[in-house]
């Protein structure tokens, strides 16, 4: 068949979350993708395998609550748009009590045979070292928080920018037959049962007082990774603080954060612990556990001695120590437009973490945006960004330009980003708080109803269920 301008491939350089949801959607509209994935011919520090969508740090895609929390109504626009990375999380989904954390393992095996298997999908394992070159005039760059050092230069070099990155900090896999089920106990927090649970999907160790003093004073003494020299001022994002840095902001932070006691009972007291450690579910076999919350930058022997003065966690085995990997992103609301194109140089989009959103179905996200407008853009239909009042489109106008370019930092999906719905007047306080209690739920039912006319005026239809993968 003669190549036209609307049979001509896009390319998709990463093949991470982003680059596998924005490879996807574009084959699903018909374009043909060729998705460009370094691994193996260049590895980087926290990969561990050669799959798509490889989960690198928790196993979790956090709450799945589409009524009542951001990121769980992001999950449920995704679905309705067809991802990818959500049927493969759905089908791989393991007891979170209210979360929907998955197999890291199962899940990227699956996208990456549905993405090798696909007719429109072509996949090329190199390194795409610099800007890619001017005949490629279609172009997704999705590789996340790991950009190889060539092309992060590049890109700085073409936008003038200057870079702004963080380090994200990767916590501790334990295995389940090492901790001592004397001392830890199965609960989640309330006793909250999720879709996949029962109530009692952690694994929780307790702390008394004493305990939990000698444990914060372990953190603080402990043994941390040298930094280079140009790393020393890269700041940390607040939502994935390695715990030795938490420590360090008082000796009652981590109890009011991972090490939160609230809703938990130790069933060998009947009283609430003074600090709990959770662990929660990392494969379907159930085999192994990760500290939940316990990034860490510590070194591997100081981990493995301190995370052991943990009641239950003494004789700990682990398959995984903590660690950290920097991560680069690009001034957003400054680059790019509302197609997600660099406005200098529009055949290029961005996606993923490296836009500046934080979390992995939030870069899943601007992926599925990046996959459709690109794939539009080619064949040359209708397209237009999804609205505001959705989590899709409350993210996209986030860093787009609704966030200040000035002090612009990484982003997770939240009701803040979201158009507030104006209280009626003449409530009274009690109506007042009443309509407060209701407001998350109301901004998603807006959000969903917003999403489904959206779809319409673009004609895209509820996808089909997936098969399961050959």
């Amino acid at each position: 068949m003669r190549e036209t301008s609307k049979t001509r491939p896009i390319h998709i350089v990463g093949g991470g979350l982003a680059g596998a949801e924005a490879a996807w959607q574009a084959a699903a509209l018909g374009v043909p993708v060729i998705l460009h994935e370094m691994r193996p011919v260049r590895r980087t520090d926290a990969h561990k395998t050669e799959s798509l969508a490889e989960l690198v740090c928790s196993n979790s895609f956090r709450s799945d609550d589409a009524l009542n929390n951001a990121v769980g109504l992001l999950h449920e626009e995704m679905r309705r748009m067809g991802s990818l990375i959500l049927a493969a999380a759905d089908r791989h989904k393991l007891p979170a009590g209210g979360a929907l954390a998955v197999d890291r393992d199962g899940f990227a095996a699956e996208i990456t045979a549905r993405l090798t298997q696909h007719p429109a999908i072509e996949i090329r394992r190199e390194e795409v070292a610099g800007i890619p070159p001017t005949e490629w005039d279609n172009v997704i760059i999705a590789t996340g928080p790991l950009t190889s050092p060539d092309l992060a230069q590049a890109i700085l070099d073409l936008t003038g920018e200057t870079a702004l990155s963080f380090f994200d900090a990767i916590a501790p896999i334990v295995h389940k037959d090492s901790i001592d089920f004397d001392k830890a106990w199965f609960q989640s927090r309330y006793d909250r049962v999720g879709p996949e649970g029962d109530g009692a999907d952690y694994i929780n160790c307790p702390l008394s007082r004493a305990e939990y003093d000698a444990f914060h004073a372990a953190l603080l003494a402990g043994e941390k990774t040298d930094f280079k020299e140009w790393e020393k001022s890269t700041p940390y994002f607040e939502g994935c603080l390695p715990i030795e840095v938490m420590a360090e902001r008082g000796p009652r932070t981590l109890c009011f954060g991972p090490m939160k006691p609230v809703g938990l009972t130790d069933p060998k007291t009947g009283r609430r612990p003074h600090a709990v450690v959770q662990l929660r579910q990392d494969n379907a076999l159930g085999s192994l556990y990760n500290m939940v919350g316990f990034q860490t930058k510590l070194k591997h022997g100081e981990q493995a001695r301190i995370f052991r003065m943990i009641p239950g966690l003494e004789r700990a085995e682990f398959a995984r120590l903590g660690g950290l990997h920097r991560n680069t992103f690009i001034n957003s609301p400054r680059l790019l437009d509302r197609d997600l194109r660099l406005k200098q140089q529009p055949r290029l989009r961005f996606a993923g973490q490296v836009t500046g959103v934080e979390g992995y179905v939030e870069s899943a996200a601007i992926g599925l945006l990046a996959g459709q407008f690109a794939a539009r853009q080619r064949r040359g239909i209708a397209s237009e960004a999804p609205p505001a009042t959705t989590a899709l489109g409350a993210l996209l106008d986030h860093i787009t330009g609704a966030a200040d370019a000035k002090t612009f930092q990484p982003m997770n999906v939240n009701f803040g980003l979201f158009p507030e719905l104006p209280a009626p007047a003449g409530l009274t306080r009690a109506q007042e708080k009443q309509w407060r209690a209701e407001r998350k739920p109301a901004l998603a039912r807006r959000a969903l109803d917003d999403l489904a006319g959206w779809k319409g005026r673009l004609g895209i239809t509820d996808p089909e269920p997936l098969a399961a993968a050959s």
